[in-house]
């Protein structure tokens, strides 16, 4: 880590040495240590006793956040024709077909999320080395790949999130932001990780939530104490 700020310093200083604190301290603590001159994002990380390597460890899933994401998320509707008004009307950004598929296959993925029918998905695997490392990927588990496409956009648009338990065990996520108060930041991590509990693989052994921490971009993180978070 390089030379830290006086702000920085400022932020480390608020937060106690080996302490964790209870969910609602750390909503409100967030906040405080956050330095960044515009609305920073509130990041979620929770390590889960799974081993990601077994199928039937793999956890992976959607939760719709109460208060919802605070970002504009850009919504790509991949479509047959008949369904192109009602896309628009739920809100897509974008909304068509062969068009946009050239377009991604000339590299443009200015996006955050593609929804589209089962019948278009066909078309799109082709696009899997484009879309794939960048997580856009359609997938019918996310409910981005779904019949009814405006339902879906509305969800989107509305904060539904999808997230997935990367090599390590470790689920990152986005549940809001600075400007949030404390109460939203706390109701937002308290359906996200009430939503893990639930999608707990019966494969997994021992201590499921390892550890759980909150964090803004670019603050420090803060230790909750998983032996709470259950109770949350």
């Amino acid at each position: 880590m390089g030379k830290l700020t006086k702000n920085q310093k400022l932020a480390f200083s608020k937060i106690e040495a080996g302490k964790s604190y209870s969910l609602k301290e750390a909503s409100a603590l967030v906040k405080e240590i956050t330095v960044t001159k515009f609305d920073a994002s509130v990041d979620i990380d929770v390590r889960l006793g799974v081993d990601p390597r077994k199928a039937n460890q793999m956890v992976r899933g959607v939760v719709s956040l109460p208060h919802g994401t605070g970002k504009q998320v850009r919504v790509l509707v991949l479509c047959s024709p008949d369904a192109e008004a009602a896309a628009k009307e739920a809100g897509a950004d974008y909304v068509g077909l062969d068009e946009y598929i050239e377009k991604i296959k000339g590299g443009w993925t200015d996006i955050d999320v593609i929804i589209t029918q089962p019948a278009i998905m066909g078309k799109i695997g082709a696009l899997g080395r484009v879309l794939g490392p960048r997580g856009l990927m359609p997938n019918p588990k996310s409910g981005t790949v779904t019949m009814d496409v405006a339902k879906a956009v509305t969800e989107v648009k509305a904060g539904k999130i999808d997230f997935k338990v990367d090599k390590a065990g470790i689920i990152h996520a986005s549940i809001g932001k600075v400007s949030f108060s404390p109460d939203k930041i706390r109701d937002n991590a308290k359906e996200f990780i009430a939503t893990l509990i639930k999608l707990k693989p019966a494969a997994a052994k021992g201590t499921y939530v390892k550890s759980v921490f909150l964090s803004s971009t670019m603050s420090p993180g803060i230790k909750i104490d998983p032996k709470t978070v259950e109770e949350i």
